[in-house]
């Protein structure tokens, strides 16, 4: 029970629900309005006089692009497909041709095909490719966006579950990975064989859809571990608050504002949404990164779990044990 008067805690309550809604405005609405290209990878192919106003043009945006430059076309589609680059710039006899992976990014596959017909010649023809394809059943790709914040949210319900049930060490691991194994699963069926919005292997997508629920379970319950019932608040406040709007995943890492773009690669949702991205769509190509920040979001995680748990432990059986010292003195002798 609070020791603080009715007053202040009237006044705190006052003062903190427009900050939280202050800061999640902040959070969701800032990188909206300031969305432009902040080192966008795009590759630009063919001979080299040809390819040159084109470059040109585009570097004029400084800090824009990310040029990658390949002798071909060939070896721009392969790059597309190994997700070095968002699309590229093919320049060829009949004019600029602009391959584009809306599996990748939907936002940016449109603002690369109007960039190109921008700076083409008046009645210039730019011929347009989509490479890497959503499926049928996700023509915008916005199905997959629309998963992080669910698996967020179940990330979230199974640490705060796992420290308001009381379990600890062991038992606490156990709960947070089946829990995180049976999302996975469901995730996978309802995404992948029902509504047939993701395209990769099953198994892997279900991999992917574990280890980013894993990692917010583990984090959310190892901060509850370490700081007690606050922990909760702030591991909610990283993934969701945060997390969400900072990913990226709707639109792509570099069209959010510096250093929106870099902190929610490396928060779960991110590297989350990254990774299912990778394996849905891309035969698994650039999925090493966000796997590994998932397994090390995951592993610090638990290891404050299994801390945490250990520590809950020694104090409940230091307070159980009965203060050493003399024992009482022999009862004296009754008065003859």
């Amino acid at each position: 029970m609070s020791t603080a008067s009715p007053a202040r805690r009237t006044i705190a309550v006052m003062l903190l629900v427009p900050a939280v809604v202050a800061l999640a405005l902040w959070a969701f609405a800032w990188p909206a309005a300031r969305m432009a290209p902040h080192d966008l990878p795009v590759g630009v192919a063919g001979p080299a006089a040809s390819t040159a106003p084109l470059e040109q043009r585009l570097e004029h945006r400084q800090g824009a692009f990310d040029l990658h430059r390949y002798g071909n076309e060939a070896a721009a589609r392969q790059a597309i497909e190994d997700r070095a680059v968002y699309g590229a710039v093919v320049m060829t006899p009949e004019g600029p041709k602009v391959l584009t992976a809306s599996a990748a990014s939907p936002v940016v596959a449109q603002l690369l095909r109007e960039s190109v017909a921008a700076g083409a010649p008046p009645g210039a023809r730019v011929a347009t490719e989509d490479v890497v394809a959503t499926p049928a059943g996700a023509p915008r790709g916005s199905a997959l966006a629309s998963s992080v914040l669910p698996l967020s949210l179940a990330g979230v319900a199974a640490g705060a579950m796992v420290t308001v049930l009381g379990l600890r060490g062991i038992r606490s691991v156990v709960a947070l990975s089946g829990a995180a194994a049976l999302v996975g699963l469901t995730a996978t069926g309802l995404a992948h064989s029902w509504l047939g919005v993701l395209a990769g292997g099953w198994w892997a997508e279900a991999g992917a859809f574990t280890l980013a629920t894993l990692a917010v379970g583990a984090a959310v319950a190892g901060l509850a571990a370490l700081l007690g019932p606050a922990g909760i608040g702030l591991g909610s406040l990283l993934v969701v608050l945060l997390g969400n709007p900072f990913s990226g995943v709707a639109t792509a890492p570099e069209l959010l504002p510096e250093p929106a773009g870099l902190i929610g690669r490396w928060l779960p949702p991110g590297a989350g949404g990254s990774l299912l991205r990778s394996v849905a769509y891309f035969d698994g190509n650039g999925a090493g990164g966000p796997a590994l920040t998932l397994a090390l979001w995951a592993a610090l995680g638990l290891t404050a779990v299994l801390i945490g748990g250990r520590r809950r432990t020694a104090a409940t059986a230091l307070a159980a044990t009965p203060p050493s010292g003399p024992g009482p003195g022999p009862a004296p002798a009754p008065a003859g």
